[in-house]
């Protein structure tokens, strides 16, 4: 009886597994031209008000964001809330971070990975790329140091909101995609918009 039941629990465990491996190519492509665009306007906008030795629209974080928001659609941190919150809380933890103890990188680094998470947690708001944004407020550039709270901002909420609106056009041009997967924006977006069409 347990043996069957241990046996039953593999087979289910490895099929659960393999399912979330096999991926539609239509999602490959759609993922592909989403982080395409996504990154590409930053770049443009780096591009065209920088020059290039500022490099201060691209942060790192932003590539890691792409994966979530085009990539794993449907993850929990891949969501609107948790994509600016966790961007916009971290970046305002780093920043305080270096503003407190700018000489001790040993301490400003690990502090404001640490802060953030926790700060992520109790607003609800937790995106993995987040602690990269407050460990680049610390360990950045004298240039992205020098903007002080204006990083949050810019580059941090600007590339964000870049993101997500190319997110929220780009994983809604097919039926088998659906961003964001929240109810609150199903209801209300979704729902206004299809008033607008029944007009």
């Amino acid at each position: 009886m347990i043996h069957k039941k241990i046996k039953r629990a593999s087979r289910v465990s490895k099929y659960i597994l393999y399912k979330e491996t096999l991926v539609d190519f239509r999602e490959h492509v759609w993922a592909f031209i989403g982080s395409f665009v996504g990154i590409g306007l930053i770049a443009l906008l780096h591009s065209r008000s920088l020059i290039d030795q500022d490099n201060l629209f691209l942060i790192g974080s932003f590539g890691a964001s792409s994966v979530l928001i085009y990539g794993a659609i449907q993850s929990p941190y891949s969501q609107p809330r948790n994509l600016i919150g966790g961007h916009v809380v971290s970046a305002l933890v780093g920043v305080t971070v270096y503003k407190c103890c700018p000489h001790y990188i040993w301490l400003t680094a690990p502090m404001a990975v640490s802060v953030s998470i926790i700060l992520m947690q109790i607003t609800k708001t937790i995106h993995p790329p987040g602690g990269a944004t407050a460990l680049i407020a610390v360990i950045g550039s004298e240039k992205i140091k020098g903007l002080g709270y204006f990083y949050v901002l810019s580059p941090v909420l600007t590339g964000v909101l870049i993101l997500f609106f190319t997110a929220l056009i780009f994983n809604n041009m097919t039926p088998h995609r659906k961003y964001p997967t929240t109810r609150w924006f199903t209801r209300k977006v979704r729902g206004l918009s299809a008033k607008k069409l029944i007009k």
